[in-house]
């Protein structure tokens, strides 16, 4: 097991809080998250997150600050930003978005003005909420208009009518990227059909941006996208925050510089870019490499067991760190059904509606789970596996308080087994 977060002036103050916290470790550390988009960050990083740059207003950026002592501010947001560039290898980065959605309106805001058209992926096929769905108010400053799978079972996106769509509305943008979806974009055509309506490129990378650093997927910037808009946490192992990314367009990096301060965010929350640049240079190390690997193979090593079992998974798999599966299709047990299940014995996923779903968004037919944070703490193809046996044996019999103990005390000794590492180099 990690040893705890040294909290000693918080333990004399504030028990309340102070007890929330210890909860929280031990949780994290008897218990197996398969979220795909959390994972666990070094001591290091932690370390940066909670220093003195806490303290500390930098509007502005490095080197144009509009207040004094920025000094070691600039170090900081510089590091940061080189460290981006070279992860991505792009020309541009602006590390102070405060997480994914901020910088994808940032983003908007920069590159599109009120009413442009924007095509991206529908949220009930794989994409996210800040990709123009109509419950956003993004979705009542833009045209968003959405493109879907052409196959739930294979994860095909529709390329001839994403062609279709973007011959006849013109957009200013093509989205890329996605929340819930588990198979490689084919990037090359999405630049194709942008070049032949002269849209600008953005690839949502928040899920993926570890395994485009580590060099497990491929990267978009290297089939002509112009832009990516990221979190930093997720499979890049850092802070909670966002990042924008531009490959080599001044004009945009300008704009989204002016988009993201002053335009929607005050003063920078440099606590998290000094965390954002520890974790940077984390991923830079060639142990960042093997682990976005690892967590391809312990994602495959899950979907061969839910496949054997008869279990639907939307696109027929994962090529990716994310499985979705149809459980209430394929067992009768609803998504919401099943994850409290799976909280129970100390698994952590989410509940996710399905491409077409005919059931609601809080009571879906799917969930969805991934291998980012397994992988951090050292679990292999063959404990994956067995996770997945576990979890299918729970959903199958969802009810039964002596199987959820049984699996809940083989779920903590695996987990035991496998502490959260304090360093990854």
């Amino acid at each position: 097991m990690s040893s705890p977060q040294l909290i000693p002036f918080l333990e004399k103050q504030d028990s309340e809080i102070f007890n929330a916290i210890r909860g929280e470790e031990k949780r994290e550390s008897e218990g197996l998250e398969l979220i795909p988009s959390e994972n666990y960050v070094s001591k290091a990083v932690l370390e940066a997150d909670g220093s003195v740059f806490t303290n500390k207003y930098s509007e502005g950026y490095p080197g144009r600050r509009y207040y004094g002592g920025q000094e070691y501010t600039d170090v900081v947001e510089n590091i940061a930003r080189e460290r981006a560039c070279k992860l991505f290898n792009c020309k541009f980065a602006n590390v102070q978005p405060l997480s994914g959605a901020p910088a994808n309106v940032a983003m908007y805001f920069a590159l599109c003005k009120p009413g442009d058209t924007i095509l991206g992926m529908d949220l009930g096929h794989g994409g996210h909420l800040t990709h123009g769905h109509p419950v956003t108010h993004l979705a009542k400053i833009f045209n968003f208009i959405r493109y879907k799978m052409k196959d739930p079972e294979t994860g095909e996106i529709d390329f001839d009518e994403l062609r279709e769509t973007a011959l006849r509305e013109k957009p200013k943008m093509i989205l890329a990227g996605f929340s819930a979806y588990s198979r490689n974009l084919d990037y090359a055509k999405f630049v194709e059909i942008a070049k032949e309506v002269g849209a600008i490129t953005v690839m949502d990378a928040a899920h993926i941006a570890g395994l485009i650093a580590g060099k497990a997927l491929p990267n978009p910037f290297d089939f002509g996208f112009d832009v990516i808009t990221t979190t930093t946490h997720k499979t890049l192992r850092g802070p909670r925050g966002g990042m924008i990314l531009v490959r080599e367009n001044a004009d945009f990096a300008k704009a989204i510089d002016k988009s993201v301060f002053p335009g929607l965010q005050g003063g920078p929350h440099m606590h998290l870019i000094a965390g954002k640049a520890v974790a940077f240079g984390e991923a830079l190390k060639p142990e960042f490499q093997t682990y976005a690997q690892q967590i391809l193979k312990n994602a495959k090593a899950m979907e061969k067991v839910f496949l054997d079992a008869d279990i639907r998974l939307l696109g027929g798999g994962t090529s990716n760190h994310l499985l979705l599966a149809d459980v209430f299709g394929s067992l009768g047990v609803t998504g919401k059904d099943a994850q409290f299940a799976l909280d129970e014995v100390g698994i952590t996923l989410n509940m996710n509606s399905i491409a077409d779903d005919p059931r609601k968004p809080l009571d879906p037919s799917g969930i969805r789970f991934g291998t980012p944070a397994a992988t951090t703490r050292g679990f292999d193809e063959k404990d994956c596996a067995r996770v997945a046996e576990l979890m299918i044996e729970v959903l199958k019999d969802h009810e039964n308080s002596d199987l959820k103990k049984r699996v809940r005390e083989e779920i903590r000794k695996l987990c035991l087994a496998r502490p959260i590492p304090e360093s990854f180099l």
